[in-house]
């Protein structure tokens, strides 16, 4: 432990050499507390912001290419240019409803640095003329809340948030709820459905995206909490600063919640699109390779939604464009590792057994598919699977998420085993997410399902009386 107070270990971050824009400050114990954050140049970017115009902060943005941590990957000053002149009030919504299998990576930016995700939040809003900030967390997520309010409390004391923020004609009020677990609210719309006191369903769009009619019915700008987490550090150390980190495309670091068979398990603050999956899984600096010394069997390069990797992917830099090119996605930022040992069959039920249970049911193809898959799954685990149910489970994935799938012998050439980005039936993706463990595992392990359906003789139907 260095004499400040810092270690290098924080319950579920390990930290790594390389630039720390987001997690600076995990190693602190007290890191969630605003002395340690002002200790630590916090404040410093929203003070740095105030004295330019609006514009120039959302120029900064830009300049940077922030791409957004969430899924989509979208540029966030981009976004916010989506906001339709003129029809005040405009509000920002934040995405703290972290509920992707494996992903735990803004559960500890919100209990480790809430003051750094306020201090975005602020930023923000400055740059895009708000005065409403909502800022929504998992239902789950008890600490994230306690420490976000006990931040805000202290925030507000000490003239960061509120009216006429340090001094300036700058207002912003910022207001902390949470939801109930439900996986389908970390859907920007199904979100802003659940802010509004209704059920958590996402909405059709197009016609309708958040920017255009979101919360209330007013221009809405959605952002993740890692997105705005960067904020403060932009603003204080400036775009050009931002860009010599990470790839020309991809700039900045990236955290990934790295899970599963590795001897490191833990989330890493890595330069985006410049480290490659071996050296995040078998890095002495990261996860220092697979448990027992086993092989790898595969990887879920973006949390569960995402269609699996092997290893002829372990080369690919993590960033959006190539990982997207191979027919998978960076997503969440979770990285799931299975090695030899792991029953693709098992695998793949459980992930599809989370997403039949969190389907809202508001479209069929998702409400009916994604039980037809849990049922045909279960039984094959069971042992009571019919010869008939691989090509079955095919076939429900198409009508989910219709393909078509390349041929297997594709694999070889590392082509997609999972259309890419995913074809919809639905209004929102999880109903392909549900396809995305069933149709990568039968496209590359086939036979541990053949292995697995014992029973030969044909399904007996009994005659009309």
């Amino acid at each position: 432990m260095a004499a400040d107070g810092y270690v290098d270990h924080a319950p579920g971050y390990v930290a790594n050499e390389g630039p720390k824009i987001v997690t600076g400050r995990f190693g602190y114990e007290d890191s969630h507390r605003l002395a340690r954050f002002e200790a630590t140049g916090g404040y410093e970017g929203l003070l740095r912001a105030l004295a330019l115009a609006p514009g120039a902060v959302h120029q900064q943005v830009r300049d940077a290419i922030l791409l957004g941590r969430g899924g989509a990957g979208f540029p966030a000053g981009v976004k916010w240019g989506f906001l339709p002149p003129g029809r005040y009030p405009y509000y920002l919504v934040v995405n703290g409803d972290e509920s992707e299998p494996g992903t735990y990576k803004d559960r500890l930016l919100m209990e480790r640095d809430p003051h750094q995700l306020i201090e975005g939040c602020l930023i923000a809003c400055y740059a895009l003329g708000l005065s409403q900030c909502f800022l929504y967390v998992r239902g789950e997520m008890a600490l994230a809340q306690e420490r976000i309010a006990a931040a805000l409390n202290e925030a507000y004391e000490a003239g960061y948030a509120g009216r006429r923020i340090c001094g300036t004609d700058f207002s912003v009020d910022v207001v902390l709820t949470w939801g109930a677990g439900a996986y389908i609210v970390g859907e920007e719309t199904a979100l802003i459905e659940s802010l509004e006191g209704n059920r958590g369903m996402p909405r059709l769009k197009p016609p309708y995206f958040p920017a255009a009619v979101g919360l209330y019915g007013q221009p809405t700008i959605v952002n993740n909490v890692e997105t705005l987490s960067n904020l403060g550090w932009i603003m204080a150390n400036g775009a050009d600063a931002y860009r010599r980190h990470g790839s020309e495309s991809s700039p900045g670091t990236r955290m990934f919640a790295v899970s599963g068979h590795v001897r490191r398990p833990g989330v890493y603050e890595v330069e985006h699109g410049v480290t490659t999956f071996r050296e995040l899984l078998y890095g002495d600096n990261f996860a220092r390779g697979i448990l027992h010394d086993r092989e790898l069997k595969a990887f879920i390069p973006g949390g569960g939604s995402a269609p699996w990797f092997f290893p002829e992917h372990l080369d690919l830099p993590l960033e959006a464009k190539p990982v997207g090119a191979a027919g998978s996605m960076l997503g969440s930022g979770a990285v799931v590792v299975m090695d030899e040992t792991t029953d693709a069959v098992d695998a793949a039920l459980r992930l599809v057994r989370f997403f039949a249970r969190e389907s809202c049911g508001k479209c069929t193809p998702c409400r009916e598919g994604t039980t037809w898959l849990e049922r045909i799954l279960q039984r094959i685990a069971d042992g009571r699977g019919r010869p008939s149910d691989i090509d079955l489970l095919l076939d429900v994935s198409d009508n989910i998420s219709p393909g078509p799938y390349p041929a297997a012998s594709d694999e070889a050439r590392g082509l997609a085993a999972v259309a890419f980005p995913p074809r919809q039936t639905t209004i929102c993706p999880l109903g392909p997410s549900a396809v995305a463990p069933v149709v990568s595992t039968i496209r590359r392990f086939r036979s541990e399902y053949e292995a697995r359906i014992t029973r030969r003789d044909a399904i007996p139907v009994k005659a009309a009386s």
